[in-house]
């Protein structure tokens, strides 16, 4: 059975990949450096504003869905390790899985809720802004990335 579904999936883990890469993307593009070039309080009240709205269904299921289909896609590899694209189907929904879930979950979440948790117009508020841009965004690179590479991955399973 899952063995039939595998191309679907495929299709919908490249899909969920490319929005999310496309999501950080931007993050690290132009909306973190947007955010950089204000004052320390603006950026921290500004940047938790978008920490809280982004929690939405819409891109928890783009970001998590596609983490579900990961682990299903890499289930189905392993079982049909001998069909070709395995190694590509494996390779992308690890990439994926480690490179965007674990990174968000054990970097970028502990930093915004150190964010969240100073005050903005403080001195150590100041400080902290400092060291998240510079962490944030460098873990938020690795996600990108790492979305680019299992989307590709999941291009060259599917060929």
């Amino acid at each position: 059975m899952i063995m039939k579904l595998l191309p679907t999936l495929t299709f919908i883990a490249a899909l969920g990949s490319g929005i999310v890469a496309g999501v950080f993307f931007a993050f690290s593009s132009f909306v973190m450096p947007g955010l950089a070039r204000m004052p320390a309080a603006g950026g921290i009240a500004a940047m938790n504003s978008i920490n809280v709205t982004a929690v939405t269904p819409m891109f928890m299921t783009a970001l998590f869905g596609t983490g579900l289909v990961c682990l299903v896609l890499a289930v189905g590899a392993v079982i049909g390790w001998s069909q070709p694209g395995s190694f590509w189907l494996l390779a992308g929904a690890l990439i994926y899985l480690v490179g965007n879930l674990v990174v968000t979950m054990v970097f970028n979440v502990p930093l915004n809720n150190a964010l969240a948790a100073v005050d903005p117009v403080s001195a150590s508020g100041a400080t902290v802004w400092t060291t998240y841009l510079r962490d944030w965004v460098m873990w938020n690179h690795v996600r990108t990335i790492t979305a680019i590479a299992a989307l590709a991955s999941f291009w060259f399973a599917a060929r």
